[in-house]
C-alpha cells in the first residue's frame, strides 16, 4: 500500500474530498431550496415563478453579506485547532454568535424596507404583489439563518461537516411539503402563492438553527470546547478581529452574488417569460456552483490548518488538491448543461417559451463553469491565508467593472436580452479567475520561500485568531 508520504498530493486530495463531500452536499441542499421554490412556483404559474425569481434575488443579495462575513470563522477555528489552541475556540464561537445575531437583525429590518423600492426599480407591475408577499414571508427567517451559518462554520472549521449535510437535506424534507401546501392552499389553508413559499422557507431556517444548536450542545465531539457553558457579552477586540477579516469576505461574496442578483433585476424589466427563463438557468447554475463552493470551503479549512502549524508547502498542496477536485465537478456540470439543457428547463415549467429561452441560457452557463471553479477555489485558498482585502478589490473590479458593463451593454443597449446579460456574467468570472488565481500563486510561492516578513505576518495572524 502506498503511504501518504510517498504521494502527498493524493493524500491531501483525499483529506480534502472527505471534508468537502458533506460540505458540497450541504451546499447542494441549499441550492435545492431554490429548486424546490422554483418548481413549486413554476407549476403554480409563470407569474408566481417570476415573482419568486425576483424575490429570491432581493433576499439572497443582502444575505450574502453576513454569509461572507461569518466565513472568517472557519479559517480562524482551523488555525487555532492546528496550533493546539482548542481552548480558545469556545470564546471565539460565542462572540461570533453575537455577530451573527446582530447581522441577522439588521437584515431583517432591511428586507422590511425593500418592498417599497420595487416600483422605483422598474420591476414589472404584474409580479410586484408576488415579490412583496415572498419577501414578507421569508424575512422572518433571516436571524435564524445567520445563527445557523455561525454554528455550521464552527463545525466545518473543525473538519466535521456531516451535520451541514444532514441538516441541509433535513430542511428540504420540511420545505417541500410546506411550500406546496401554503402556495396552493391545501388542508383548508388559503392559497398564498409566492408568499407561501417565503413563509415555508422561513420556517425551515428556524428548524435548522434549532437543530444545529441542539446537536452542538449534546455532541461529545464538541464537549471539550464548552460552547454554551459560559455567558459572554460582546467583546469589541474579538468582534473587531472577526470583522477585520470577515467584512472584506462579505463584500467580495456580495460583489459576485450581486452581479447575478442585479442581472435578475435588469431582466425583470423585460417581462415574465424572460424573468422565468433566467430563473431556470440561474437555479441550475447555482446548484452546480454548490459543488465547487463546498470544495472551496474545505480548501479554506485545509489551508488554514496548514498555516496554523506553519507547514507552508502544505498550503499549496491543499489549494491544488481543491482545484483538481473542482475541475472534475465543473467538467461534469458543463457536460450536463450542454447535453440536457432543454430537458432540464422542462422540469421547471410547462411554458414552451420559458423552456426554449431557459434551455438556451444553460448553454451560456456551461461556458463559465471552469473559470467559476478556478475563481472560487482561489478565493477559498486566500481566505485560508486570511488574505481578504485585495481579493475584495479584485472581485469589485471583475464583477462590476467588467461583468456588469459587458452584460448591460450587450443585453440592454444592443438588445441581446438575457443572453447578452449571461455573456457579461461569463466575462466577469473569467477575469476574476485569472486575477485571484495569480494572487494565490504569488502569495503561496512567497510563503514556501519563507520570506521573513510574510512568515512573521502569518504567525501574528495565528496568534490573534
Amino acid at each position: 500500500m502506498n503511504s501518504p508520504s510517498r504521494h502527498p498530493f493524493l493524500h491531501e486530495a483525499g483529506r480534502t474530498l472527505r471534508l468537502a463531500a458533506p460540505l458540497a452536499a450541504g451546499h447542494l441542499s441549499h441550492g435545492l431550496v431554490g429548486l424546490v421554490d422554483a418548481m413549486v412556483a413554476g407549476h403554480h404559474g409563470t407569474a408566481t415563478l417570476a415573482a419568486v425569481s425576483v424575490g429570491a434575488a432581493l433576499f439572497w443579495l443582502p444575505m450574502l453579506a453576513p454569509m461572507g462575513t461569518l466565513m472568517a470563522l472557519p479559517p480562524a477555528v482551523s488555525q487555532l485547532d492546528g496550533a493546539g489552541k482548542r481552548h480558545e475556540i469556545g470564546p471565539l464561537f460565542r462572540q461570533s454568535l453575537w455577530l451573527a445575531l446582530a447581522l441577522g437583525l439588521v437584515l431583517l429590518g432591511l428586507l422590511s424596507l425593500v418592498p417599497s423600492l420595487l416600483v422605483p426599480m422598474g420591476i414589472a407591475p404584474d409580479i410586484v404583489p408576488g415579490v412583496v408577499g415572498f419577501l414578507h414571508g421569508v424575512r422572518w427567517g433571516v436571524p435564524a439563518f445567520a445563527l445557523y451559518l455561525c454554528m455550521r462554520y464552527l463545525s466545518d472549521g473543525l473538519h466535521w461537516s456531516l451535520p451541514t449535510m444532514l441538516l441541509g437535506f433535513g430542511g428540504l424534507c420540511v420545505l417541500a411539503p410546506l411550500a406546496y401546501i401554503f402556495t396552493n392552499g391545501l388542508l383548508g389553508l388559503p392559497e398564498m402563492g409566492a408568499a407561501g413559499i417565503g413563509l415555508a422557507t422561513s420556517l425551515m431556517f428556524w428548524l435548522q438553527a434549532l437543530g444545529f444548536a441542539l446537536y452542538l450542545a449534546k455532541s461529545r465531539r464538541f464537549a471539550d470546547l464548552e460552547l454554551f457553558s459560559h455567558w459572554q457579552w460582546p467583546q469589541w477586540p474579538t468582534q473587531r478581529q472577526l470583522l477585520s477579516t470577515g467584512l472584506p469576505i462579505g463584500v467580495m461574496v456580495t460583489m459576485e452574488g450581486g452581479l447575478f442578483a442585479a442581472t435578475a433585476l435588469l431582466i425583470g424589466r423585460l417581462g415574465e417569460v424572460q424573468v422565468a427563463a433566467h430563473q431556470v438557468a440561474l437555479n441550475v447554475a447555482t446548484m452546480c456552483f454548490m459543488l465547487p463552493f463546498g470544495i472551496a470551503e474545505a480548501t479554506t479549512v485545509r489551508v488554514g490548518h496548514a498555516l496554523g502549524r506553519h507547514d507552508y508547502s502544505a498550503v499549496r498542496s491543499a489549494a491544488f488538491a481543491g482545484l483538481a477536485l473542482a475541475m472534475a465537478t465543473q467538467a461534469f456540470s458543463a457536460l450536463l448543461m450542454l447535453l440536457g439543457h432543454n430537458a432540464i428547463a422542462a422540469l421547471y415549467s410547462a411554458d414552451p417559451a420559458v423552456i426554449a429561452l431557459g434551455g438556451s441560457l444553460l448553454l451560456y452557463a456551461a461556458l463559465f463553469q471552469f473559470p467559476d471553479g478556478v475563481q472560487v477555489i482561489s478565493a477559498g485558498a486566500l481566505r485560508g491565508l486570511q488574505d481578504t482585502r485585495v481579493p475584495m478589490v479584485i472581485a469589485a473590479f471583475s464583477y462590476w467593472g467588467i461583468g456588469m458593463p459587458v452584460g448591460a451593454g450587450l443585453g440592454l443597449w444592443l438588445g441581446w436580452g438575457p443572453r447578452g446579460m449571461w455573456l457579461g456574467l461569463t466575462a466577469g468570472l473569467f477575469v476574476a479567475a485569472i486575477l485571484l488565481g495569480r494572487r494565490f500563486l504569488r502569495s503561496s510561492a512567497r510563503l514556501c520561500a519563507n520570506t521573513p516578513s510574510l512568515q512573521n505576518r502569518t504567525i501574528a495572524m495565528t496568534d490573534t485568531a
